[in-house]
């Protein structure tokens, strides 16, 4: 992509809409049901009933404000099929119905190109405006995107977007709009909640007080305490009225799941998890006690009993002291410099903690870091060089989620060919930096990208060919222990950067 005469913004998007269109009958996973489910107890039930209602295993988990979504859409949901919205119709999954929650993911994923846009337009200088349009369209255009809302089947595009048009305002100063934003995105979904200790820590030291630590703004902190109280009154303030807070709670924090989900998300506790399973093969070489009853549980793919054979169990207690400390680091360095572009690295550095330790982390939360980080990657080319592995691991990471054979072409090509067309880009908008590279991280870069390419092959083509049935857990753990080591190296090469810039 030569960025003199790229593509513009409405051609890329009108490029990717038709892209999903032709994905609609593509696979659709359990989410899919998830979501009918939701429109079926929003349409067909009171209010009072949302939190209650368990006929089907997908109950309604979300907030209130994401419920009162799925409650609009299904009010257009009735004139496709009204089978879908009833709630006793399990599975329920019409030539109308999927027609009608492909489309609305499209449809809504139009506040995502919207906060793209303007992000491309707050840039007051050219090259970061020429900066700026590339990043939009490779998040337009992200196989992460294309992957998890489109062929999985979920409504990230649309939360993305209005993350995207907080932290635009931020990045021109409309702070208390920033927090409305910001709070009004947690009342979508909580696991938002990751990122908000850096929004708390930035609104304080730039809204709430002066240049003076103790000249303490009253009047911005009233705007702003009033506002966010306002909204999470809007969202849970009937659940508190009729006493349902304690079970909406239980629906939103499962406490009882386990330290990995089904599919290790490629953080931390994956690589900790490889090493369990490496050491139960050397650890009667090194006298070592092995807990036989927990041999197959870190590979059973279940949730909720995940134990090591050899290795410690992980506590939750570990898991969130892990992720507080790495994030009190973050947020000291911006309460003490609080510039916005210092501001979005700490709510990526926000996301890269909850991800790398966080308790039962989900594949699919490697969002959290690669969309703001997204933002800061052409910004300085030791940025660029920390982004590379994330952006590459990110998107593998989510390959086994889309596990149909007819879909191996669409997520491998799509991906290699975003890779390629970004990257080269990338390299002919960065600015170059004093401190032009970082010799560790460049060279694990290379090696990095090297062994994608087989790995893929490998796990998707050539494991099945060559042991059918047998170890079909085997792929999974390669590309997770694979993705973690490169998501751990990004984190670890931007989290110097952020420290020492």
């Amino acid at each position: 992509m030569d960025p003199e005469h790229h593509p513009t913004f409405n051609q890329c998007l009108v490029l990717a809409t038709a892209l999903k269109l032709l994905l609609i009958p593509s696979y659709r996973s359990t989410d899919f049901e998830v979501h009918r489910n939701w429109l079926a107890i929003t349409h067909s039930l009171h209010p009072s009933q949302w939190y209650l209602e368990d006929t089907s295993e997908w109950t309604l988990d979300y907030p209130p404000f994401f419920a009162a979504f799925e409650w609009v859409l299904s009010q257009a949901a009735q004139y496709f099929d009204t089978g879908m919205l009833q709630v006793k119709n399990l599975n329920y999954a019409s030539v109308e119905t999927v027609y009608f929650q492909r489309l609305s993911v499209i449809a809504t994923e139009l506040i995502l190109a919207l906060s793209l846009r303007r992000f491309v337009n707050i840039q007051t200088n050219p090259q970061a405006k020429k900066g700026a349009n590339i990043i939009a369209l490779s998040l337009l255009l992200s196989p992460a995107f294309l992957i998890i809302d489109h062929i999985h089947f979920q409504y990230n595009g649309m939360m993305f977007g209005i993350l995207i048009f907080s932290l635009c305002d931020a990045l021109t100063d409309n702070l208390l709009r920033s927090g409305i934003l910001f709070a009004t995105l947690l009342c979508f979904k909580h696991i938002y909640l990751y990122i908000a200790p850096a929004y708390f820590a930035y609104l304080l030291r730039r809204y709430c007080l002066g240049k003076n630590l103790l000249d303490i703004q009253f009047f911005n902190c009233i705007k702003l305490g009033v506002s966010i109280v306002s909204i999470f009154s809007i969202a849970f303030g009937y659940f508190v009225a009729i006493g349902q807070i304690p079970q909406l709670l239980s629906r939103l924090f499962p406490f009882s799941r386990g330290l990995c989900h089904a599919y290790w998300a490629p953080n931390a506790w994956a690589l900790y998890a490889f090493a369990d399973r490496i050491l139960i093969h050397i650890a009667p070489r090194l006298n070592l006690n092995i807990d036989s009853a927990s041999l197959g549980s870190a590979t059973r793919g279940l949730v909720g009993d995940t134990s090591f054979a050899v290795l410690p169990n992980i506590p939750p207690r570990v898991t969130f002291v892990l992720t507080l400390a790495v994030q009190l680091v973050c947020l000291v360095k911006v309460f003490l410099q609080p510039t916005p572009t210092r501001f979005i690295g700490a709510v990526t550095l926000c996301g890269f903690a909850s991800f790398m330790f966080g308790w039962h982390v989900h594949e699919k939360a490697v969002l959290l870091p690669l969309v703001p980080f997204s933002l800061l990657a052409l910004q300085d080319r030791r940025y660029l060089g920390a982004f590379r592995p994330l952006a590459i691991a990110g998107h593998i990471s989510l390959f086994p989620l889309v596990f149909k054979a007819a879909e191996f072409p669409i997520k491998s090509a799509y991906t290699i060919l975003w890779i390629m067309v970004f990257f080269m880009t990338f390299d002919t908008v960065v600015p170059v930096a004093k401190s032009q590279r970082i010799f560790l991280l460049d060279r694990f870069e290379i090696v990095y990208m090297t062994v994608g390419v087989p790995l893929i092959l490998y796990t998707e083509l050539f494991h099945f060919a060559i042991f059918g049935s047998r170890l079909e857990f085997l792929p999974l753990m390669f590309t997770s222990a694979y993705c973690a080591l490169g998501i751990l190296g990004s984190f670890l090469g931007f989290f110097v950067l952020y420290l020492t810039g």
